[in-house]
């Protein structure tokens, strides 16, 4: 560990992480971690050490100038904290960086160690998986644990998947046994526009955690960008016939998996989150929910534009270009991510 400052006395602090990689389709949840550091201005404290967890043949270090200066930047996880101030202020330790390539145990292990000495009181995960959702519809967002109580407590789902996983899951099961409660969080991208960024997958991302920790994100432009993200895939989508039928094939299916999910309770709850935000002023290959290989966005299109790829043939899976990593259950939705 490379400490960049002294640790800070913090109140109340709850840990929020993500990992670019196998855990991050679009970016979603990196970008959501970015979205608290940039908006609550985080101070950076410390630093893993790169060279004790990270292939730098995979993840490449970047040189810059700084007036006039070679400088490199390493790929390396770090932490940095906010403090959310209001009439019960508390602290939040976000933890953003890549998804190691080497020593996964003693990766956790040095983060955690972090969490005990700043008493970290949850951690929280985000996590992006590649799914067969609509653009057109609201993201899904699946909260899961592997702690029974707490599952109970703050509505989420105790986790049964079983299969390959990334860092976040590994994360999550080293907090289970150090004794310190967890919870991820995992927002499901279409599969057929996957490329970064997807702001509004990480909006969503940022709506839930909202709710689970009673607290108020200032949004900025994201609600703007999620709008224009959007429009922008209607349009691409409207341009070829067949990937237009599979949307509203995608539709289809969401719409009526939902009907069950209409009830009276389901409605006040949905209602309820949403008078909070407006009372509050709110407005590479990855996991997939099959655990099948992560489709691509692919960029053949004028001046470089992404352009959604066409949809499958019956009986060829989900994913309609080819993938970009080693893909995955994620311990998520429902194969979701623990």
């Amino acid at each position: 560990m490379i400490e960049l400052e002294g640790v800070p006395e913090l109140i109340d602090p709850v840990m929020v992480a993500a990992f670019e990689g196998w855990n991050d389709a679009g970016d979603a949840a990196s970008t959501a971690v970015a979205h608290l550091e940039r908006e609550w201005k985080g101070e950076v404290f410390a630093a893993l050490d790169a060279e004790d967890y990270y292939d730098f043949q995979v993840n490449r270090p970047t040189v810059f100038m700084d007036g006039g200066v070679r400088k490199i930047t390493w790929p390396t996880t770090r932490l940095s904290v906010v403090r959310i101030g209001g009439e019960k202020p508390r602290d939040l330790v976000l933890v953003r960086g890549i998804e190691p390539s080497m020593r996964w145990r003693s990766f956790c292990n040095e983060l955690l160690g972090f969490a005990h000495e700043l008493g970290v009181e949850l951690v929280v995960v985000l996590g992006a998986l590649l799914g067969d959702t609509p653009h057109t519809r609201p993201v899904p967002i699946s909260g899961t644990t592997s702690d029974s109580d707490l599952a109970r407590r703050m509505d989420l789902e105790e986790t049964k998947y079983e299969g390959p996983t990334g860092i976040v899951g590994v994360l999550q099961e080293a907090c289970t046994h150090a004794g310190i409660p967890a919870v991820s969080l995992w927002a499901a991208v279409p599969h057929y526009v996957s490329q970064p960024p997807n702001p509004k997958a990480t909006l969503a991302l940022l709506n839930r955690l909202e709710d689970l920790l009673d607290l108020r994100i200032p949004l900025g432009e994201l609600a703007e960008d999620a709008r224009a993200w959007q429009v922008g895939v209607d349009q691409l989508a409207a341009e070829d016939s067949e990937v237009a039928e599979y949307v509203q094939t995608l539709e289809e299916a969401r719409d009526t998996a939902e009907l069950p999910e209409a009830s009276g309770e389901a409605i006040a709850r949905e209602f309820e989150r949403y008078l909070r935000r407006r009372d509050g002023g709110s407005p590479g290959g990855h996991a997939t929910a099959d655990g099948a290989e992560g489709g691509s966005y692919r960029r053949d299109s004028p001046g470089g534009r992404g352009r959604p790829p066409k949809p499958p043939k019956p009986g060829t899976g989900p994913g309609p270009a080819s993938g970009s990593g080693p893909a995955p259950g994620p311990d998520d939705e429902d194969s979701s991510e623990d």
